[in-house]
């Protein structure tokens, strides 16, 4: 499988990204040495191998579920640069189509 400099420019556009012809270049030999890596772990036989999350034998370790104080809404924006009725004030990022 080859990843084509097509296919990075259309991932590109999907993720609406401005890559250069030398970006699209770059990114489509990397991707496909990355594949080519891949296919080359495949060759390897698995057969046997218990499937692991982590090999060093850790467990997940949880504390139990407690009802505790928390900050009040005026504690919580307190030092804010910028609140208003309890919410904090940020600068508008979502431009008008």
């Amino acid at each position: 499988m080859e990843i084509t400099k097509q296919e990075v420019e259309k991932v590109a556009k999907l993720a609406r990204l401005a890559l250069s012809e030398a970006e699209t270049t770059a990114f489509s030999q990397q991707l496909n040495q990355i594949v080519a890596y891949v296919q080359k772990l495949k060759t390897f036989s698995t057969d046997g191998v218990e499937p692991t999350s982590t090999v060093l034998g850790q467990t997940n370790v949880f504390r139990p579920d407690a009802v505790e104080a928390s900050l009040s809404p005026e504690q919580a924006v307190g030092n804010a640069p910028d609140a208003e009725a309890s919410c904090f004030r940020v600068p508008k990022i979502i431009q008008e189509s």
